[in-house]
């Protein structure tokens, strides 16, 4: 994806944004317009979502960690007590 956005200012700006995903290489090929003259100086600046884990030995230390949370295990005895009541009825 690329989007172009014109800064103006003291100083003419333009800011170009493309979304790459990275390579096995990790090597990121930069498009940049002819407009911008050779040699110009350039800022280059990765941004980078985290991705979430989601691998097991992750998730049972998310639910390790969670039991000595105060708001999940209020949570945990509001839902336990909605369904006292159903319990305790035979199935």
């Amino acid at each position: 994806m690329k989007k172009k956005l014109e800064l103006w200012g003291e100083n003419k700006m333009i800011a170009l944004r493309q979304i790459k995903r990275v390579p096995k290489n990790h090597k990121i090929v930069i498009e940049v317009p002819d407009t911008i003259q050779e040699n110009q100086i350039m800022e280059v600046i990765l941004l980078c979502k985290e991705l979430p884990k989601n691998d097991k030995a992750d998730k049972i230390a998310q639910l390790k960690d969670s039991q000595h949370d105060p708001l999940f295990m209020s949570d945990m005895q509001a839902i336990s007590d909605d369904f006292i009541s159903v319990d305790n009825e035979a199935w």
